[in-house]
């Protein structure tokens, strides 16, 4: 097998027609199911989760001290901005695959497998992360309502627990849920998301009554210098300068972590081919989830400061910690509860991601080509919902696994980026696209969510870097070795259609050069009469 007709994969290209065609006609396409709503309950899902719960405190306590409550309007800036060119580019390629099938379109195959590889990072990293710490969340819980379980087994509960049960068996239930059918999965979480903003706003309400304004003094404390041991942050380490806590550096510090906590509206794309008019409803869901997400994070971020002295936010759950300080054990109890609800239903958007690009890159040969085959019985990607809850429950195993959830925000941050550029390439090279919704003031705001993007990266320590490096040379390796020869634009004169993963699409013939632009192109032949029929009608 040759990579492709003349042997490049750097420019190899997927055309747009290719992208379109490929689920319109599709036999193995997604069921449209999610309405606007819909897809803003699934970005609240997975946004509304330990960010709101555990990261504000802990990020007060030790980085930014009362601005965090400003680290907090930085990230929603940075994500508010990668989320206009997340929308134009899902309304003007609305299929399963986010920044991963852009990429596919704008920049070429190799760029799309590094964009999809550190989508992989992100969302297996997220799943793993955040069943540790529903595993204790489920502890807290039983425990506030009178259920008191033997040491003998509470260790196994811990987010730290060298042997951690509880995580894997939860992973197991989501994954048999996803793999089960998306509708059965939207239910679920549209009921789960209205109950945990409703215990939010308790909290906000109950909180404020309870507020004292000497807590938010001093506003931003004085900087301090870091431990030698310390692992500095990447623009420390450029700079020969060991940027310690607090102080105007550890607002930006404190943002770089607390972008983990809007990840989830760029997951909204990977639905866009479960969406019904994908080009409106997704950019909507998008922009509103962003939106409300930030309102939410920044009044809870206001209300927990102003409970308790900054340098005390620290614990494993210092929302109901700060209530419990404050006299209002009961309010607690609900926070416990609303917290074990929102982080369930983060890992299940988490994984219905995770199967989409999954699905994506199977689809396209990049990965074996089961992966990318929606399931006759359930109507969803049950091979690759199982490989994405499998890839999760073993890296939940890992007694350290929270100590990767830098990894997480630097496998997001760098989709942004690429999306960032995404948007003026597309407007250079597809003009007459059809897009749904276009980012204003372009190339102004791509360009700032560009530069905003980098900053945070920046503020990410050194160790997260050589960890994301090493990550990235296994996935040259794994493109190198198997996706490069495999993919779909390197054999379509070869590919079995009897059993493709999209087989009514028809063929593509082979992937030559325009002579008239001198880019790589392919043209859609008509499908046979009887290729997806069964779909159609």
């Amino acid at each position: 097998m040759a990579p492709s007709a003349n042997g490049q994969t750097v420019g190899r290209r997927l055309p747009v027609e290719s992208a379109f065609t490929r689920v319109e006609e599709a036999r193995h396409r997604l069921p449209r199911l999610f309405g606007r709503r819909d897809l803003v309950v699934l970005g609240l899902g997975v946004m509304i989760g330990s960010g709101i719960f555990s990261l504000s405190g802990k990020q007060a306590a030790n980085v930014a001290g009362p601005a965090v409550i400003l680290s907090f309007v930085v990230a929603a800036f940075v994500c508010l901005l990668a989320a206009a060119c997340y929308a134009e580019l899902s309304s003007t390629i609305p299929v399963s695959g986010s920044a991963y099938t852009f990429s596919y379109v704008t920049f070429g195959e190799m760029w799309a497998w590094l964009v999809g590889w550190a989508l992989v990072l992100e969302l297996v990293t997220a799943a793993a992360i955040v069943a540790r710490v529903w595993s204790a969340y489920f502890l807290a819980t039983l425990t506030g309502f009178g259920v008191t379980m033997p040491d003998g087994l509470a260790q196994f509960f811990g987010p730290e627990a060298k042997v951690n049960l509880v995580a894997p068996l939860l992973l197991l239930l989501l994954t048999a849920m996803i793999v089960t059918g998306t509708k059965l999965s939207s239910r679920v979480l549209t009921v789960v998301v209205a109950a945990k903003v409703a215990v939010i706003l308790l909290v906000v309400v109950v909180g404020a009554t309870h507020i004292k304004m000497d807590n938010f003094k001093p506003f931003v404390p004085m900087e301090r210098p870091a431990p030698a041991t310390a692992d500095p942050t990447l623009l420390g380490w450029m700079l020969d300068s060991s940027f310690g806590s607090f102080g105007l550096m550890g607002i930006f510090t404190a943002a770089s972590a607390i972008v983990f906590a809007f990840i989830g509206f760029d997951l909204i794309a990977t639905a866009s081919e479960d969406a019904r008019n994908p080009r409106k409803t997704v950019p909507q869901g998008m922009l509103l989830g962003v939106v409300v997400v930030t309102v939410l994070y920044v009044a809870m971020a206001v209300v927990l400061v102003g409970l308790r002295p900054y340098g005390q936010l620290g614990g494993a759950a210092p929302v109901s910690e700060a209530l419990e300080a404050v006299g209002v054990g009961w309010a607690a109890d609900v926070v416990n509860l609303g917290a074990l609800l929102a982080l369930m239903t983060v890992i299940m958007v988490v994984l219905i991601a995770q199967s989409r690009v999954l699905f994506n890159m199977g689809r396209d040969g990049l990965l074996p080509k089961s992966l990318g085959r929606v399931s006759r019985v359930y109507s969803s990607p049950a091979r690759a919902a199982t490989a994405a809850g499998l890839a999760a429950l073993v890296l939940t195993l890992y007694p350290k696994v929270l100590e990767l959830e830098e990894l997480l925000v630097i496998g997001a941050l760098f989709c942004f980026a690429f999306c960032a550029v995404g948007v003026l390439r597309l407007r250079r090279t597809e003009p007459d696209l059809e897009r749904g919704f276009r980012v204003p003031l372009v190339p102004l705001i791509p360009l700032l969510s560009l530069a905003a993007t980098l900053w945070l990266m920046l503020n990410l320590k050194t160790s997260t870097w050589t960890k994301f490096g090493i990550w990235m040379l296994l996935g040259l390796a794994i493109y190198g070795l198997y996706g490069r020869w495999h993919s779909r634009l390197a054999n379509e004169e070869s590919w079995d259609y009897d059993t493709d993963t999209d087989p009514g699409s028809g063929g593509l013939q082979p992937v030559r050069h325009d002579t008239s632009s001198g880019e790589l192109k392919a043209v859609r032949t008509p499908p046979k009469s009887n290729r997806g029929k069964h779909m159609r009608n």
